[in-house]
């Protein structure tokens, strides 16, 4: 690889002199990195479907939230600003653990592992997911949101064990936009099938009503579980697909912390041996025989494990405590806290927006400017669809946008061009009220223009935030602490916004003026969120610089076109 940088630089700077590479990814031609040239596809695969946990667990009780709450009032004239304030409860709660649990998930991670670490996070979000669907009281579902929340407050660990995979500067855009992706992924799932398969008696009557094709007791009324438990098959649906993903992570998902890597993994071993078998039983008429097998082994993660360590001398096996004053730079300490601004609105959107389409729409007689209230009475299918199809656009727009974009502004530039787009879509929000209900079509045009809005800029706005805190990290070993800080200050975040913004939808419903969360709260958060992003630098992503020698911060300098990347490399400096 080395070679062929060199030759790359070489041949760029005799073309073109002038040309000044001290960006290798601005200079010259570029090696063209797509999702195929990727390192460790098996293993940031493997690491993908694992980062479901999370936005399955958590998305899909969006869409049927508030009919959740109402069915579980015991009070029957419960207002919708009630059934608000409880939903952004509930939801504040998941992040509320990831917060108190984010640090001893780090400890975890540095002490046992990275994978420990991430398998027994699965094992608690499928026993969660269970428990919330069968739970009849909100004291029982606000319990199993809690445990939900501590078994996803890894998502620090799941972020360091892809900057341990993928260690090239050239990578590091595709390969930290892959967690995002899957998250949208998970997203798209969760809002689609937890709005379709949420009191599935009423909403699929084909399937579980009285005349069903699953109604096999021919119960009159339905499928009597599901009457019972109307809001548990989605739940259910969350834990068979995390059953897969903890199958991959115990057998195939490889250790990538330094000084463990060489460990005995018992699930591994296990994983080899069904692999094995797999092979003896579909492929002993092969007539390729090893050659296919080899391929096999690529395919289901079985690399060789030194392959996930760099041919330099190995670091100890422990990295920096988020205790220690080392990791807290300026750099650092600015880039967390503009990490933390972008989920403390957007976390509120995501709670407050469903609710706002739930609520029962209100005639308007005499509306001012400011001055209106209601929501648009909408269901949960319809809802979760809604959200569901621009998580869709959101996973193509990564796909097909983002890097390109990326690599043409930058990372910085490309976080600043999302969060301008926020704003905007709060100010218009709250005005969906004022279309009449019986036009459904303008309706559906402005719910598109919002989500179209918000989608895209926090599709750009997320990849961005956390190659950033990445490159913010003075020192490869500061990377299990810095994440770990930056997803409590995140998990923070999402806590405390969902509870303001239920908080203030309530309050702005009781008074008349349904956009005072809209323009009192989620705008400001995001105007103060762009003006914090003149604080940050681009900064560059930490490396080994051999044994005990750790680059402690980047200084960049002109780098002749013959240097390459080497010459980048040299041009690094510890503080």
């Amino acid at each position: 690889m080395r070679d062929n940088n060199n030759a790359s630089s070489s041949r760029s700077g005799s073309s073109n002199p002038a040309m000044s590479p001290n960006d290798p990814s601005k200079g010259g031609k570029p090696e063209v990195v797509t999702w195929m040239s990727l390192p460790h596809k098996p293993q940031l695969f493997i690491l993908a479907i694992c980062r479901l946990s999370e936005p399955l667990s958590n998305t899909c009780l969006l869409p049927y939230l508030y009919y959740l709450i109402r069915s579980l009032q015991t009070s029957p004239d419960t207002s919708p600003a009630s059934i608000s304030r409880q939903a952004g409860l509930l939801v504040s709660l998941f992040a509320f653990s990831q917060f108190a649990t984010s640090v001893p998930w780090a400890s975890v991670a540095n002490r046992l592992g990275r994978k420990p670490s991430i398998v027994i996070g699965l094992v608690l979000s499928i026993v969660s997911n269970i428990g919330f669907g069968f739970s009849t009281s909100i004291p029982a579902v606000m319990c199993w949101r809690v445990l939900a929340g501590i078994g996803n407050g890894n998502t620090g660990v799941m972020r360091t064990m892809t900057a341990e995979i993928v260690k090239e500067r050239k990578y590091q855009s595709r390969a930290f936009l892959l967690l995002p992706l899957v998250f949208n992924s998970g997203v798209v799932i969760g809002l689609a099938l937890g709005g379709c398969l949420a009191d599935p008696i009423v909403n699929l009557p084909w399937l579980f009503g009285p005349t069903g094709v699953w109604n096999f007791g021919k119960d009159p009324e339905g499928v009597a579980w599901m009457r019972a438990y109307p809001f548990a098959l989605p739940t259910l649906f969350n834990a068979a697909v995390l059953s897969i993903s903890l199958f991959f992570g115990v057998f195939f998902l490889k250790e990538t912390m330094p000084g463990k890597t060489d460990h005995k993994d018992y699930g591994i071993v296990v994983g080899e041996a069904m692999k094995s078998l797999y092979r003896r039983i579909f492929h002993k008429e092969s007539g390729s025989g090893y050659g296919y097998a080899s391929l096999q082994e690529e395919d289901l993660g079985n690399e060789v494990s030194n392959q996930l360590e760099p041919p330099t001398p190995k670091t100890p096996g422990f990295g920096l405590s988020i205790t220690s004053r080392a990791i807290y730079t300026r750099e650092v300490l600015v880039t967390i806290v503009s990490f933390g601004l972008l989920p403390l609105h957007n976390s509120a959107f995501m709670q407050v927006f469903p609710v706002f389409l739930s609520t029962p729409y209100f005639k308007n007689t005499s509306p001012t400017a400011l001055k209106f209230n209601g929501g648009l009475g909408m269901s949960s299918p319809t809802i979760g669809l809604f959200l569901s199809a621009f998580g869709i656009f959101g996973i193509l727009i990564q796909l097909c946008i983002y890097p390109s974009l990326q690599a043409w502004l930058g990372t910085l530039r490309s976080y600043r061009v999302a969060l301008a787009v926020f704003p905007i879509a709060y100010i218009v929000a709250p005005y969906l009220c004022l279309i009449p209900e019986t036009n459904v079509a303008l309706q559906s045009l402005g719910i598109v223009c919002i989500l179209f809005l918000q989608v895209t800029a926090r599709t750009f706005g997320i990849p961005s935030s956390v190659i950033l805190l990445t490159n913010s990290a003075p020192t490869p070993l500061a990377l299990g602490a810095v994440h770990g800080v930056g997803n409590m200050i995140s998990s923070l975040a999402r806590a405390v916004g969902p509870l303001i913004g239920g908080v203030i939808f309530g309050f702005g419903h009781d008074i008349g003026v349904v956009g005072t969360v809209w323009w009192g709260y989620l705008m400001v958060i995001s105007v103060l969120g762009l003006a914090w992003s003149w604080m940050l630098k681009e900064g560059e992503r930490p490396r080994e610089m051999g044994r005990g020698a750790i680059e402690l911060g980047p200084a960049r300098k002109e780098v002749d076109a013959e240097k390459g990347e080497e010459g980048e490399k040299e041009a690094l400096c510890p503080k």
